[in-house]
């Protein structure tokens, strides 16, 4: 990327559409719209008219018209990307589309890399480093819960929160680095019981956000959700019932599903990814034998777990199932469903030899087939993320470059209350206070480097 060409990109998404928007930022965004736009109504270049207005005109090429529209001038630094601006609003054919890239091209913009719009606005100080990440998450927000995170962190709120942090670090290692200029007259500037009730705060607050990133990762990538169980129980029946659809094959022959399926539903704003997995039983050929160790595979990737039984099925054979079961379980939570509790024979509490594989562990009576008691079972599945344990105003982390970089700087602030009750010098306190500063100014780009930024702003969007 190069910050001193003006730059271009069609904003909305590709294919046909009503209407298709094209960006242009840059020093000279304003006269290559001007050289190919023709106003209509008021006369006036582009370059002449006031910033924050929008103008009705034709794009043309050699007398030939390629479309009305509407292009809208901002002028930096009240810009997006604190740069010159136009978006130009023109009707959603490909080949308009194309047509206006030419003539913006050829006189003079180039083409816009991943990011680059919201790249210049950081560079440009409009946002910060984890803003421009809420705008990415923002875009790409799939439920609710995950849609509130992102705006919350796009509008500068964990950013607010990082630099109270940072700004409060960096008041006391000033006055211990004052400290040091003067170390021949042992004189103390830093009060050593205001830093160690502040450097404790300040690992709490760390420690509570890194603790937040388990509930914010899945907030925003969706919660994983295996169905498990034999051949047969219902799996196939209860993934259509929760999803609404008829998602997966349905028969009475087992074994039906070999591979996995998954889909995805949002329930009270959180998004679950349920996934249907082959029936796990001795294997009949290598395809089900494959398929057994995917739903293997997938059980371990999940957060939760719902393991079915059937209502009429030999305890025996269930027990043995379950064995198998557990060996695949590390720390998941796990609900069992007893299934198809509305045929004739059937039991509506686990056997008591049943009792020792699912200690501590919910059980849920239902009927996938006439979708009896599912609301229990959505309500089990909402216990693990321990939403009210936090408030719609709180902070939760929800990036791995965010929850790496805190994590690093809660290690170096537990450092210092240590040393504190050490009484090591000044000079000491300061390096590991000037760490946490350093980790806490990676996360709102006040310390960063061109390959974090290309890792950040190369999976935008174009055009964004």
């Amino acid at each position: 990327m190069t910050h001193d060409s003006t730059i271009c990109a069609i904003s909305t998404p590709s294919g046909t559409g009503a209407i298709a928007v094209i960006r242009i930022s840059g020093s000279d965004a304003i006269t290559i719209c001007e050289s190919v736009f023709q106003p209509v109504t008021s006369g006036k270049k582009l370059s002449m008219q006031k910033q924050n207005t929008f103008h009705f005109g034709t794009f043309a090429v050699e007398g030939r018209v390629i479309d009305e529209v509407i292009v809208g001038i901002f002028r930096a630094p009240a810009s997006y990307t604190g740069e010159d601006m136009a978006e130009i609003s023109c009707h959603g054919s490909v080949y308009i589309q194309n047509e206006i890239m030419k003539l913006l091209l050829k006189s003079g913009a180039q083409t816009a890399c991943p990011g680059e719009f919201t790249m210049r606005a950081f560079l440009n100080g409009k946002i910060d480093l984890s803003q421009a990440e809420g705008v990415a998450d923002l875009i790409s927000s799939g439920s609710e819960a995950a849609h509130r995170i992102a705006l919350q962190q796009m509008r500068g709120g964990f950013s607010e929160e990082i630099n109270d942090l940072r700004n409060r670090l960096l008041h006391f290692t000033s006055l211990i680095e004052l400290e040091l200029d003067f170390s021949e007259e042992d004189v103390e500037f830093a009060d050593r019981e205001q830093l160690r009730s502040l450097v404790a705060e300040v690992s709490t607050m760390i420690k509570r956000l890194v603790c937040s990133f388990d509930l914010g990762n899945v907030l925003k990538t969706g919660v994983p959700v295996a169905i498990a169980g034999e051949p047969n129980v219902g799996k196939s029946t209860l993934l259509n019932a929760l999803l609404n659809e008829e998602r997966a094959i349905v028969t009475d022959i087992a074994g039906t599903t070999r591979d996995y399926i998954e889909d995805s539903i949002t329930i009270n704003g959180i998004l679950f990814r349920f996934i249907d997995t082959a029936g796990i039983r001795d294997a009949r050929d290598k395809i089900e034998s494959r398929g057994i160790e995917l739903a293997f595979r997938k059980i371990s990737e999940a957060k939760i777990v719902i393991f079915i039984v059937e209502a009429t099925s030999a305890v025996d054979k269930i027990a043995a199932s379950f064995h198998k079961f557990k060996e695949h379980i590390k720390g998941q939570k796990v609900i069992i469903a007893i299934n198809k509790t509305d045929l004739p024979g059937a039991f509506h509490d686990l056997p008591s030899k049943l009792l020792p594989f699912t200690a501590n562990t919910p059980v849920i009576k239902i009927s996938a087939k006439h979708r009896t008691n599912l609301d229990s079972l959505i309500s089990e599945l909402m216990n693990p993320l321990h939403l009210s344990d936090y408030h719609s105003e709180d902070i939760i982390v929800t990036n791995a470059r965010h929850y790496e970089a805190l994590k690093k700087a809660g290690e170096a602030i537990d450092r210092v209350l240590p040393g504190l009750d050490q009484a090591i010098p000044g000079d000491l306190l300061a390096q590991d206070i000037r760490e946490a500063l350093h980790y806490l100014g990676e996360i709102t780009g006040q310390i960063t480097t061109d390959e974090v930024l290309q890792n950040i702003f190369r999976n935008f969007c174009i055009g964004k």
